[in-house]
């Protein structure tokens, strides 16, 4: 049984009418009639009586027609879902990011896509560089924003450089500057001393401030520590103690901080775009990250 043999039966049902069904469909009435024979021979019952200007379904037509209508329908709604989403009015992606860039980075790039693609569904989700590697390669995501370089380099990821972030030091503006008042900017060891809230474990933000104190030779004074991205910002301007954090973000969390640069060559971190080598990402994925890349 073909799609196109049940596609030439519901017309002359329809119509009852050969040549009016094979106008209908734009074929040639020989090869309709030809068609419903073979499907008649594949059914192993006649589907019409045959009169003259006088076109009646059997028994067995009338038992088909509903069910051969069901099934156009069905494949309509199948060809018109799949167009949607090769035209990419609906869909979904699944994106993972870091904290830090999901209060700096992604907002402006997520706001330009959705106005692009309203039909499409974006979910995010929160974690470090590890833990969205992880989720990358049992495939629950379609792409991540992760830090280079990875904590476990993997063969089957792709990663593409994204940009390259300074990090500054943010303050409350009621507390004393860090490395004394009138500094334009610091070093990491004028951070010695310093009273610092930290970011909780598995950050990357954690462990690349860590390990810059242990290469000025001094393990920082922890005032906080255990906190997401909020957290630290908002104990940050209750005065509690000093942070390093992105630039974007410093930039994007406004009024309450006071925000001081680092001095050359400071603290950077690089950004990449991950997906799994093996596997395409969806149309819609592609498309954020072209946009990501291009931004």
């Amino acid at each position: 049984m073909q799609f196109q043999q049940l596609q030439y039966f519901v017309a002359v049902a329809e119509t009852r009418h050969f040549t009016r069904a094979a106008e209908l469909v734009h074929v040639a009435q020989p090869s309709l009639s030809q068609q419903i024979k073979a499907l008649e021979r594949e059914l192993g019952a006649d589907l019409f009586l045959r009169a003259r200007g006088n076109i009646t379904l059997t028994d067995a037509g009338e038992a088909l027609l509903p069910l051969a209508r069901r099934i156009l329908a069905d494949a309509d709604t199948a060809r018109h879902e799949v167009q949607e989403l090769v035209q990419l009015r609906r869909g979904r992606v699944r994106l993972g990011a870091t904290p830090s860039l999901c209060t700096g980075l992604l907002p402006d790039v997520l706001r330009a896509f959705h106005d692009r693609y309203p039909g499409i569904r974006l979910m995010i989700e929160e974690g470090g560089s590890h833990d969205l590697v992880r989720e990358l390669a049992r495939g629950a995501l379609d792409l991540a924003l992760v830090v280079l370089p990875l904590p476990t380099p993997s063969p089957a990821l792709t990663t593409v450089e994204l940009l390259r972030e300074d990090l500054v030091v943010v303050s409350s503006p009621e507390a004393p500057a860090p490395g004394g008042r009138g500094r334009r900017s610091v070093r990491i060891g004028d951070l010695e001393g310093e009273r610092l809230v930290m970011f909780r474990h598995g950050y990357d933000l954690r462990e690349l401030t860590v390990a810059a104190c242990r290469a000025e030779g001094f393990e920082p004074d922890l005032a906080v520590e255990g906190g997401e991205m909020d957290a630290v910002l908002g104990f940050v301007r209750a005065g509690l103690g000093v942070a390093v954090v992105p630039r974007m973000v410093a930039t994007r969390a406004g009024h309450g901080l006071r925000v001081t640069p680092l001095a050359l060559p400071g603290l950077h971190r690089t950004i990449a775009l991950a997906h799994r080598s093996d596997v395409a990402p969806p149309r819609a994925a592609r498309e954020l990250q072209r946009m990501l890349l291009e931004r």
